[in-house]
């Protein structure tokens, strides 16, 4: 019965745990505002600690959430997953950092574990980076950062998971990425020691993929117009999120707590009719990056 936990759903829940307080050590030594802890309970099994920032120095608003939870699938649900099972457990954690400066990218993070009563379990997850300025060469640093990590748990992966990363992060209807991408992965059932690996070295690399770019652009100098197109581009994040992200559309189905959930909207942004960005600027510049490029060619 997987509401008793397997082993590996105590592993899992306990590096969360601590992955959660280590990023928000590493965040608020930056920030001169505090991480508000709430914790919550969820009708029908679990719970988790939604951690959130809001009108920092460094981050306009940021959420670091871990949660732990159980009980029967909703029928919506379970179709969802094309599982037939209905009694589940999951824990993950999940985050979303976005900052005052235009310079410096939004973030966004998902490790999570699924099992069923049934025996059937998986790992899945990803972090991809959306930035509003062209600096490109804090786009390589990320994703060499994520190519490491790929490769030191599982050989040849980065390009697998990046190209995943590529067509996930994607809205249609616009015909472009959210950022630029990272990697991203689901429904990991063989060798599951092995996948937990692969885990937690994308955990343990997100504060080496993110620190250096947060430290190099915080005390860079801009301009009204790298505000704008960060207002702008944060309305497309928002739209991803809403009609297409996976974790929304299952929290929202499973009774998850609303505040944690929606935690990943940007808490500004604008829709301004038929925005172009100005010929030769950084954000026509920009704009050209939103589609599928490889940021860390593999030698």
């Amino acid at each position: 019965m997987s509401l008793h936990h397997s082993p590996l759903f105590d592993k899992m829940t306990g590096y969360i745990a601590e992955l959660q307080d280590r990023i928000c050590a590493a965040t608020e030594e930056r920030d001169a505002t505090r991480f508000r802890h709430d914790r919550w309970e969820r009708p029908g099994g679990g719970g988790g600690e939604s951690r959130v920032i809001q009108n920092g120095t460094l981050l306009e608003k940021g959420g670091v959430n871990v949660s732990s939870v159980h009980g029967e699938l909703s029928e919506e649900a379970a179709s969802a997953l094309s599982v037939d099972s209905r009694e589940f457990a999951a824990c993950g954690i999940s985050l979303v950092l976005h900052p005052v400066s235009p310079r410096i990218p939004s973030i966004h993070m998902n490790l999570r574990y699924f099992e069923l009563e049934s025996g059937d379990a998986w790992f899945g997850g990803g972090t991809d980076l959306t930035p509003f300025y062209p600096h490109f060469e804090d786009f390589r640093h990320f994703h060499r950062t994520l190519q490491k990590a790929c490769e030191a748990a599982q050989p040849g992966s980065y390009r697998t998971y990046k190209e995943e990363c590529d067509r996930y992060f994607y809205l249609p209807h616009r015909g472009e990425m959210r950022g630029v991408g990272g990697i991203f992965f689901d429904y990991l059932r063989e060798n599951p020691e092995h996948a937990f690996a692969l885990v937690c070295s994308v955990g343990d690399s997100f504060l080496p993929s993110y620190l250096p770019i947060v430290d190099l652009r915080r005390d860079e100098p801009n301009e009204d117009a790298d505000r704008e197109f960060q207002l702008f581009r944060r309305g497309r994040y928002a739209e991803f999120n809403l009609l297409y992200d996976r974790g929304t559309r299952f929290g929202l189905r499973t009774s998850g707590r609303v505040e944690s959930i929606l935690m990943s909207l940007p808490p500004l942004l604008s829709y301004p009719y038929d925005y172009k960005p100005p010929a030769g600027s950084a954000a026509e510049r920009m704009q050209e990056c939103y589609q599928p490029q490889e940021w860390a060619p593999l030698e």
